[in-house]
């Protein structure tokens, strides 16, 4: 990857790394609403997918803590 001439690849890579933690917060909590709409709704579809985005959340979320 190029880099402009007085830029800090570092500072760019946490940059990028902020952008996807607050992704993964932000599918965390959708995720839990398209659980308990799901559920209510009975449409079992969407709780299965809200399920799967609460668990792919979660796990990249306590990855980044562990790291």
């Amino acid at each position: 990857m190029r880099y402009r001439i007085g830029t800090d690849p570092e500072q760019a890579r946490q940059e990028v790394d902020g952008m996807i933690v607050g992704t993964a917060v932000f599918g965390l909590f959708t995720g839990v609403i398209f659980v308990l709409a799901g559920m209510r709704a009975r449409q079992f579809w969407l709780a299965f997918w809200g399920a799967g985005l609460v668990l792919a959340s979660s796990a990249y979320l306590l990855y980044t803590l562990i790291r």
